[in-house]
């Protein structure tokens, strides 16, 4: 009867500690856009609960508002409401913004020494040119990428090509768009040589034109834009005469969505887009296709892009430390893993290249290689105060340019003039 009696009281002592434990719990929510196609949404759900299931002190839900565009517009009409989520993943770019709205504190308030030094010291240093400043870490590298070319290695066969060699410069990738591009008999193009999308992120895919060719766009400090460096020009130029000179790629303006769907179904041989679309095409290409980094020009080079998790303001403590707590978490070594794997965004940290796992999944699938190794050579995104506005006006210059509206050099010149009124404020 005594033993009964304690088993019951036993019971019923862990039965309050665990109601205990759910009415104390932390209540975290995260903001994370999905941009590219592949397992992104269903990766972080099963991230996320695995977290929640080795944590019960904290209740954290992922919640997917759209685009990065998106996400960036919810997230700050929130903080500004002052609801915000308490964590988001949102563009690299957007850290000037972020600061300057004030709705962001840095991690480095929430670390150790140590965790400075052995976290935050452990990313990859090209990451972190968007994610650092003024001496503080704003943003901590997640859903990062850079562009790469992705080919068709059937096409490139067809066409009397070695379809185990991409094209290496700018050269090249004319010479190889060339005999690529396929019309019927009456004239109408069946396979454009290459697909470079001028709508969605254009700024974006352009750095990928304007770095090999040996510029920087803006300053680290966020406040001075070279749009219209003689390099930049060239750059703008080369773009606009793969389709009026050279009659490689389809004129006019290229959606960003689609550019996937074309490449799959044979409307391009070659296609410029985010490696965080590398298990997308891996799944879906009907033909055997090679990864590249980015044609060279005087160098090689690419821009880094995509997400990084960004910390709020207005929460509680407990709430922030919780929040760095799981960022952490997710971003070690086998969940990174676990999350380039499924996206094929680039595993932010070399620690987790060394994993089992990723060395495992590098052997089966060497392309995964591609975007890593590109690292070396790739600059910072487009990022400034304004971030929005200048870009804009950086979009706006390309998509006159390829309209055909104005030379490449009047439209730059218009772009710089813009955003020198722009950042006047910050400098």
């Amino acid at each position: 009867m005594i033993t009964k009696l304690l088993k019951t009281a036993s019971a019923a002592v862990i039965a309050t500690m665990i109601s205990a434990t759910a009415s104390f719990a932390v209540d975290l929510e995260f903001y994370f856009p999905v941009a590219v196609g592949g397992a992104a949404a269903d990766t972080i759900e099963q991230l996320t609960a695995e977290y929640a299931a080795a944590n019960p002190d904290v209740n954290i839900t992922a919640i997917y508002a759209g685009s990065y565009q998106d996400a960036g517009q919810k997230a700050l009409t929130a903080a500004r409401g002052g609801n915000p989520p308490q964590l988001s993943v949102l563009l690299s770019t957007q850290m000037f913004t972020l600061i300057d709205e004030d709705v962001i504190v840095p991690f480095d308030d929430f670390l150790s020494e140590e965790e400075k030094s052995d976290w935050i010291g452990g990313f990859y240093p090209s990451f972190m040119e968007n994610s650092q400043t003024g001496g503080k870490t704003y943003g901590i590298p997640f859903q990062r990428s850079t562009p790469v070319l992705y080919w068709n290695k059937e096409a490139f066969a067809a066409a009397g090509l070695n379809p185990e060699v991409a094209p290496a410069n700018w050269d090249e990738m004319v010479e190889m768009g060339k005999a690529l591009t396929l019309k019927d008999s009456a004239g109408n193009v069946t396979q454009w040589g290459v697909r470079i999308p001028s709508a969605g992120f254009p700024y974006w895919l352009f750095q990928g034109l304007s770095t090999p060719a040996g510029a920087i766009l803006a300053n680290a400090e966020g406040n001075k834009v070279n749009f219209n460096d003689p390099k930049v020009v060239e750059a703008l130029e080369y773009l606009v005469a793969l389709s009026a000179e050279h009659g490689i790629m389809q004129p006019g303006s290229i959606d960003w969505g689609p550019t996937p769907k074309a490449f799959f179904e044979g409307e391009t041989a070659m296609m410029w887009t985010t490696t965080g679309n590398l298990t997308n095409v891996r799944n879906n290409a009907p033909f055997d296709f090679g990864v590249a980094m980015l044609p060279a020009k005087e160098r090689r080079g690419a821009p880094t892009g995509g997400g990084n998790f960004y910390l709020f303001k207005d929460s509680t403590d407990e709430q922030k430390d919780a929040a760095v707590d799981f960022v952490q978490w997710i971003t070690a070594p086998e969940q990174a893993a676990a999350w380039s794997i499924a996206t094929g965004y680039i595993a932010p940290r070399p620690d987790t290249w060394e994993t089992q796992t990723m060395k495992g999944y590098a052997a089966d699938f060497p392309p995964a290689l591609v975007a890593r190794d590109q690292l070396e050579y790739a600059v910072a995104e487009l990022s400034t105060y304004e971030n929005g506005k200048v870009t804009q006006a950086l979009n706006d210059a390309l998509l006159a340019a390829i309209s055909g509206e104005k030379s490449a050099k009047e439209a730059l010149d218009e772009a710089q003039a813009k955003a020198e009124r722009i950042l006047k404020p910050y400098q």
